[in-house]
Formats: C-alpha cells, structure tokens, sequence
C-alpha cells in the first residue's frame, strides 16, 4: 500500500463576527496608540467603559491583515492584561480580550498566549452563558491547537475536548457550530497524532455533523473525520464502527470539491485498513460513484480517487473483483497511468501493478485486454526507482501469467516498445532496478529454452532444414494452441 497527502485547510483565522460590539464606533488604532491605551488597561480605578474602549483598540490594531505590532504589544506587557481580562463580568470585554488573543494565536507568536496562562481562561469560556464569548474562545483554541502538536496536546490536557463536545451536541447558532468544528478538527490534526483515548470522544459527534448535511460545519467535520483515521487499524475502527461510510461514499457525489476532497480522504483512510474495513466501503457503493472523480478537474481529487483504489487493488480477490468487474473504471484508472500529472500517474500505478502482482489469473488477463501492458510500459521511462521497481514487478507477474496461460504477453510487451524500455534500464544507476530488468530480459526476452541457435541443419530433399521437424498434428491444426480473445466477465 502507499500514501497520500492533499492539500488540507487552513489551520489558523482570526477574523470572527463582531455581532456581540456591533454598537462599539470604528475608529483605526496602530501601535501608536498603545502609550495611551495601556494605562487604562493597567489602571484598577478603570470603568467598564473605559476597559471596553481600550481593549477594542488593542483588537482592532491586532486585527490588521498585514504586520499587526503583536511584537509591541506583548512588549508593552499586554498580553497578561489581555488573559486578565477574560476572567472580566462583563462579556463584552471577555469577548474583545479573547479576539485580541485569537489574533495573536494566528501569527507567530502563538506560544505566548499559552505561556501567559489563558489556556485555563479559554477553556473555561466555552461553557459561558454567553454564546459569542463561547466561539471566540474555540476560535482563539482552534489556533492554538493548529499552532503545533505539543500545543495541541496542551489544549487537550486542559479539558477542551468534553467543553467543545458540549458545543457541538447544543450549538447556538450555526456559526459557533462551524468555529467548534473547525477547532475540534485541529485537536485531532498533526504528526505524532493525539492520544486515541483523548479525541475518541469527539468522533460519534462529529459523525452526527457530517450526518445533518450542515454546509457550515461539513467541510471541517470532514477533515476531522480523515485525521481520526488516519493511521492503524484501531483508530480506523473508531471512525468506521460509528456506521458513518454510507454518508461519506454519498458525499463523493457532491459538486463542491471542499467536502468531496475531505471525505474521500478519510474513505481512502477506511480502504488502507484491513479487509472488513475495506469492504465496509466496497459494500456503501464506492465503485458505483468513484469514476466522475477519476475525470474531475482538480488533480488531488484524481490522485487521492487513485490512491483509494489502489488500496482495493491491495486487497483480497473478492475486493480486487469489485474493481476488475468495473471495466469503465480501470479503463480510466489506466488512461491516468499513460497520460496524466506524475502525481497522479503515479497513484494509478499502484492500481495496475497492485492488479497485476495480487490478482488471480483472470484478474491479470482483464488489465492486459484494457491495455495495462501499454499502460505500464508508458511510465517506465519517467518513474523514480520505487515506482520502477513497482512497475518491473508488475510487468514480470503479467509475463508469469501469460506463460502459464498460453498468451503472448512477451509480445505485447516488444510491440509497445516496452522491451527497449526494459534494456535501457540495463544501465540504471539503482543496482535493484539494474537487477530486476536483468531478471526480466533473461526469464522472458533471451533463446527460449530447447533451441540451439547453432543447430546442424538437417537434408529434406533437395533442401536444407534448421530446427526440429514440424509435426503431423501441428500441420493438421496450426491454430489449436494459440491465445483465444479475451472476454471480460462480471463477477
């Protein structure tokens, strides 16, 4: 089996609603205006409305797109003042001060705001009375979490998970809902992944929003999904038991490629997993919906379409079936192979080659009739020396099939130019490559066995013979051995 990667969504934001300040004036503050406004902040005798406007202000110059003077600020000692403030009565000012945090989340100074102790203050404002308060902390989390993965698991380890589950069971509205998810997905995200037991929680939940079909959230539950099982078959498991592949598989229909691309990586994910758990995805109707996406017009989903049936290919016959049995689909699967961005040439490789080195005989004759042989041989000249080794594999299996089977698939090899292919590697610098094209030419290419090119010709008359005498039954019927046409057959 191989792996794959898509590009994913992004992992930090920092610009949320401001439906809960909407009364606030606008007004355009730069760090020129922290002399005036950090005493307000620092001063205990301040009013609420004081607090309110000086907290904005800080806001709003963090919230500008380009160079927000987070350096500044931090040297100004406001980001204490900031985590302060989150404990504040008044939600308003809760809210401004976990935005301006969110806002630092969002650069690269992430880190700061978790070493100045608002990790508790956040996690204790998802379960606010207050519905904006609780999204701009799962936002300001969300970054956090996205940060890096020994910060993820600082946000775990403050409890985040059960508050942010909470959320998602009772959402206020559909924007917190999609800020949750979206945060919950970063929890769940990154290289050493999470704990199983930590995230597990979230999963059934999760599966609940993917389920609803709500468009605001979906993409992220999505994502979320494909980071839950990615990896061993355990965690596989977890994701797969909840019954959630059926919706996922009807997903793949949807004409938005943000939720196709999402939920064709966690299927991918399902089919990388053992037999039952692939044929969870053979039984929800892969095969009768992946063929538009091997023609869609973004590559990664051609790509990640490939790498899941590659991984079908990888599995048993009965699952190898379900593809062989599709004709239109490994047609197209093949096409990619011969003509296609690498990225994606590639991932149909391993379909043919996986076919060809793991298929029974029936399974090899059906990829050589819709042109694997050709289709193969097309890549050898361009692939690195993994791939090649895969292909030369492959290309040895079919030819051990062809023999035993009576079909000149040697020849079929010569006439798409696949021998010359094969004899160039002779001079590779991948001693493995160099060894296995050696092998090849050997077994298939070199004096078939029994002939002896210096053979004494022998008198037929007034005529010279070479070889040995043709027979009196070969005479009769010179057709009787050779390869019939291949008919194609449902399984």
């Amino acid at each position: 089996m191989n792996t794959s990667a898509v590009p994913e969504p992004d992992v930090t934001a920092s610009n949320p609603s401001t439906a809960i300040n909407e009364e606030i004036p606008k007004k355009r503050y730069t760090s020129a205006d922290i002399p005036a406004l950090a005493p307000i902040l620092n001063n205990t005798a301040s009013t609420v409305a004081e607090i309110l406007e000086a907290i904005v202000g800080f806001r709003k110059m963090l919230s500008v797109d380009k160079s927000p003077p987070v350096a500044e600020v931090i040297d100004a000692n406001m980001l204490s003042k900031f985590v302060q403030l989150l404990t504040h009565s008044d939600a308003k000012i809760q809210f401004e001060a976990a935005w301006a945090l969110t806002n630092v989340a969002s650069t690269e100074y992430t880190r700061s705001v978790v070493e100045y102790g608002a990790l508790p203050q956040l996690v204790q404002l998802l379960m606010s009375g207050n519905a904006d308060v609780r999204e701009q902390s799962a936002w300001c989390l969300g970054n956090i979490a996205g940060d890096a993965t020994d910060l993820r698991d600082l946000v775990l380890d403050a409890g985040a998970m059960d508050s942010m589950i909470a959320n998602i069971q009772n959402p206020a509205n559909d924007s917190l809902l999609s800020n949750v998810v979206w945060a919950v997905s970063n929890l769940c995200r990154g290289k050493p992944q999470p704990a199983l037991k930590l995230v597990e929680p979230a999963i059934p939940h999760i599966c609940d929003v993917v389920a609803s079909g709500n468009e605001t959230a979906l993409m992220d539950a999505c994502w979320a999904l494909s980071y839950l099982s990615d990896g061993v078959d355990s965690r596989i498991e977890a994701v797969v038991k909840t019954g959630i592949t059926h919706t996922l598989v009807d997903l793949l229909r949807s004409r938005n490629a943000s939720i196709v691309t999402p939920a064709l990586r966690t299927l991918g994910n399902f089919v990388s997993g053992n037999d039952t758990q692939t044929q969870a995805v053979i039984d929800a109707g892969v095969m009768e919906v992946v063929l538009p996406l091997l023609n869609h017009q973004k590559k990664n989903i051609r790509k990640e379409a490939c790498w899941l049936l590659s991984n079908i290919a990888a599995g048993n016959h009965g699952q190898i079936n379900s593809l062989v049995s599709r004709p239109e689909v490994l047609s197209a699967v093949l096409k990619l192979v011969h003509n296609a961005e690498w990225e994606v040439r590639k991932e149909a490789t391993w379909v043919a080659a996986n076919i060809a080195t793991g298929g029974n005989t029936l399974h090899v004759h059906c990829l050589v009739e819709l042109g694997g042989i050709n289709s193969l041989c097309s890549v050898i000249d361009s692939a690195d020396p993994k791939i090649l080794l895969v292909i030369l594999d492959a290309i040895e299996s079919i030819l051990n099939v062809g023999v035993k089977n009576g079909r000149d698939y040697v020849g079929f090899v010569d006439e798409c130019d696949g021998l010359d292919k094969i004899e160039d590697l002779q001079e590779h610098e991948n001693h493995q490559v160099y060894e296995k094209a050696i092998s090849i030419i050997e077994s298939f290419f070199g004096v078939e066995e029994g002939e002896d090119e210096n053979l004494v010709p022998t008198i037929d008359g007034n005529t010279f013979a070479f070889g040995l005498p043709t027979t009196k039954g070969m005479e009769e019927d010179t057709t009787a051995n050779a390869p019939q046409p291949l008919q194609l057959f449902n399984f």
